[in-house]
């Protein structure tokens, strides 16, 4: 996985960095391996996609508020897998396996304005805008509107 999250360019639409090195990398997922919040209210759900070449090409991930029954879902593709049907696959088997766990009822997905490969994919798989999100992070720079969809 750092080899693909070491890349700069798929950090365009997102406020984080890339990992300085493994040892940060490898702290961060023992940080999410208990899986759930500190007060125990959200479930913290990461999958690597691993292709059937062997090889790592991304996450997925979902927080999961336990008593709303909804669910915020989010990708991270690598840069060299990119346009490839990863995230779709990704988020095709996920939310069905959600709703089978935990009863989820509704998704969310909040994406930058400008990443317009994420906004068509999630609105081809059903998601509807309910909200433009202006000025909602400022990072790299620039300050990033969202939207905000659901399903």
């Amino acid at each position: 996985m750092f080899d693909g999250l070491s890349d700069p360019a798929c950090y365009r639409y997102i406020p984080e960095e890339p990992p300085g090195n493994v040892e940060d990398l490898a702290a961060r997922y023992r940080m999410l391996e208990g899986r759930r919040s500190p007060d125990g209210t959200e479930a913290w759900l990461n999958w690597a996609l691993i292709g059937l070449d062997g090889r790592s090409h991304g996450y997925v991930q979902a927080t999961v508020d336990l008593n709303a029954k909804e669910a915020w879902v989010a990708y991270f593709v690598f840069s060299s897998s990119q346009r490839q049907g990863y995230a779709r696959e990704a988020l095709s088997g996920l939310l069905p396996a959600l709703r089978a766990a935990y009863g989820i009822t509704r998704f969310n997905a909040a994406i930058d304005t400008r990443n317009v490969a994420s906004i068509r994919l999630v609105e081809s798989l059903g998601f509807v805008l309910d909200r433009h999100v202006k000025n909602a992070d400022e990072f790299k720079g620039s300050v990033s509107d969202e939207f905000h969809y659901s399903l």
